[in-house]
């Protein structure tokens, strides 16, 4: 697997990894979610503009270079925070989400956040078994209040969503999780 910067040549291929990667949700009653539209060519380039846009490959999974999962982040109050982060359904169990949020990890050493569905087996629970915890109300930064209260209009409340973060270990190192 190689992790490098999304190109524009690769935007319309993350989309295509997002849309594979919401048809999941539709065998948990969440149909509305994996009929949600991906983020827009635009949307993406900006994370890319910015350098925060990476991309997953691996040549197992189909043309060599072509990416199978994107994480996009961008600076939130005093953490990166992991706005999206697909992984196609076919290269789903080989850890390229955790490698994807590792790396953004090491690249920023920042702490991470990220908002996600409590109760879907691939969201908080997996974050959860990779370093992230569950933010209680108290804990959640201006910049996480604003981002939740976002999600809340767009109707994501109707299923049980959390705030998650991972910090960093006392001595500014990113925690490291088992393969």
């Amino acid at each position: 697997m190689r992790i490098r910067p999304a190109t524009p040549a690769d935007l319309a291929t993350l989309q295509d990894i997002e849309r594979a990667a919401g048809e999941p949700f539709r065998a948990l009653g969440m149909r509305a979610i994996a009929d949600d539209d991906p983020p827009t060519v635009e949307t993406l380039d900006r994370f890319r503009r910015a350098g925060n846009a990476w991309v997953a490959t691996t040549p197992a999974h189909g043309a060599a270079g072509a990416p199978v999962a994107y994480l996009i982040s961008e600076p939130v109050d005093d953490a990166e925070h992991i706005e999206q982060i697909s992984v196609h359904p076919r290269a789903a169990g080989h850890r390229i989400g955790q490698a994807l949020i590792q790396h953004t990890a090491d690249r920023t050493r920042r702490p991470l956040t990220l908002t996600t569905f409590a109760d879907v087996p691939w969201n908080a629970p997996y974050y959860a078994r990779i370093g992230f915890r569950v933010l209680g109300e108290a804990e959640l930064t201006p910049g996480l209040r604003k981002i939740r209260a976002h999600e809340a209009e767009l109707g994501l409340d109707r299923w049980p969503r959390v705030a998650m973060r991972r910090d960093l270990t006392p001595g500014g190192a990113t925690p490291r999780t088992a393969p």
